[in-house]
C-alpha cells in the first residue's frame, strides 16, 4: 500500500489563529510542537511519535460522541493524570468515566477544545 500515515488534519475555524493557539498551549499539538525527542520544530508541522491510528466510521446514530458534530479527535497521551491536572488547572472541563477504561485498551478522557469540538484523550496501556 502506497499510504503511510495521516498526513495531517484540516478543519473549519472561526478564529483559526486563536483556536492553533489553545491546541499548542493545552495540548502540545500544532504547528511548530515536537512530540519526539530530539527532533526539530518548524513552522508548518507538529512532530510527532509514530504509533497506532485508529480510523474508524461510526453508525450515523451513534452516541459515541455528540451528534451535531461529524467526527472527535482522539490524541494519543502519556501521563493522562498529569494532563487532566494541567488542563483542570486551565478550567478546561475533563470528563472521565470508570467504564471507559479498560487494562487491554488503555485510559480515556473527554474534552471540547473552544468551538466545541470533542477530543478524546487516550493512554495505552503499560506495556
Amino acid at each position: 500500500m502506497p499510504v503511510l500515515g495521516i498526513g495531517g488534519l484540516f478543519l473549519r475555524s472561526t478564529d483559526p489563529d486563536a483556536l492553533s493557539a489553545w491546541y499548542r498551549d493545552h495540548l502540545g499539538v500544532g504547528a511548530g510542537c515536537v512530540s519526539v525527542e530530539g527532533a526539530t520544530p518548524d513552522p508548518w508541522s507538529w512532530q510527532a511519535q509514530g504509533g497506532p491510528v485508529i480510523f474508524a466510521p461510526f453508525a450515523a446514530d451513534t452516541d459515541y460522541f455528540p451528534a451535531d458534530r461529524q467526527f472527535m479527535l482522539n490524541l494519543r497521551v502519556t501521563d493522562l493524570d498529569g494532563l487532566i491536572a494541567s488542563l483542570t488547572g486551565a478550567g478546561i472541563d475533563v470528563l472521565t468515566k470508570p467504564e471507559w477504561d479498560d487494562p487491554t485498551t488503555g485510559r480515556f478522557a473527554r474534552i471540547h477544545d473552544p468551538e466545541g469540538r470533542p477530543i478524546e484523550l487516550w493512554e495505552a496501556p503499560a506495556d
